[in-house]
Formats: C-alpha cells, sequence, structure tokens
C-alpha cells in the first residue's frame, strides 16, 4: 500500500459530486468533439493534485502517452476502494477523471462488475483518442481492476 492520507484520497469530488452517468450526459450536450475536449480539460481541473512523494515508478501507469501517476486505496472499514490520480497533461487528467467517476469511492464489487467498455463505447471516447493516450487509460483501468478483484 501506499499509504497516501485517506483525508486526500476521499478529497475528490470524482465517484460521488462527480459520477460517470453525470459525464456522460454532459458529453451528450456538445456538438463537436473540440468542445468535449474542453469539458474533459476542465474535469482534469477539478483533480486534487497529488503529492510529489506520490510520484513514484510504483505509482507511474506503464503504457501512457504522458506521464500518470495512480493511487488506488482500500479502505477496509468502509469497503471502499479511495483513488487519486495526476498527470502532467491536462487532457490526461480529464481522461482520468472519466476513470475515477466510475471507480472512485465504489465498493470492490461494484468496481468489477462496471462495464466500463461500454461506458466508453457509449460516450464514443476511443474513437477521438489516439493508440497511445487509449492503451494508458486502458492501462489504468487494468491496475484498478486488479486492486479491486483482489478485494472482492
Amino acid at each position: 500500500m501506499n499509504n497516501l492520507p485517506t483525508t486526500h484520497l476521499s478529497d475528490s469530488p470524482f465517484g460521488t459530486k462527480i459520477k460517470s452517468e453525470d459525464i456522460a450526459e454532459t458529453l451528450c450536450f456538445f456538438d463537436d468533439w473540440e468542445d468535449r475536449y474542453r469539458y474533459i480539460i476542465d474535469l482534469g481541473k477539478e483533480l486534487p493534485t497529488l503529492p510529489v512523494s506520490f510520484r513514484t515508478d510504483e505509482n507511474l501507469i506503464i503504457g501512457c502517452q504522458s506521464q500518470v501517476w495512480l493511487v488506488c486505496e482500500y479502505d477496509e472499514t468502509n469497503n471502499l476502494l479511495l483513488m487519486a490520480v495526476d498527470s502532467e497533461a491536462q487532457i490526461v487528467k480529464g481522461l482520468a477523471g472519466i476513470v475515477l467517476s466510475a471507480f472512485n469511492k465504489k465498493a470492490p464489487q461494484e468496481v468489477a462488475d462496471f462495464k466500463i467498455e461500454t461506458f466508453f463505447t457509449n460516450i464514443d471516447l476511443f474513437s477521438h483518442l489516439s493508440s497511445m493516450r487509449g492503451n494508458g487509460l486502458r492501462a489504468m483501468v487494468k491496475k484498478i481492476l486488479y486492486v479491486a478483484n483482489r478485494h472482492c
């Protein structure tokens, strides 16, 4: 475990105030992908900054075009996965926020059961991302699902 203070992990609005269904609904309002990209970048601005001490190789997501650090902790008392993520690229932070909207502050079984690929298809995400960005997003999901499945 990375032992990021629980207070920092619970600061994120993703998964509670910002939910996957809200993001999907908002994305549908935009007519073109330029507006959607701006919205995704704005989502990234809502992510709390990950302390520099957690920008380690252990937390680095391999396969991303940009550097992305993900901390995923299991809160045994509340049976929840708590996450924090950061990147130096604003669009990547927004994409990470989309992932957190589906998985953060959820029970491990709920995370494991969530149909993330269907969600990505419904918001037409991968057809508008480079293959490197798509691979990075999938690598982030893979790491989260690994942690969730260990606690199901």
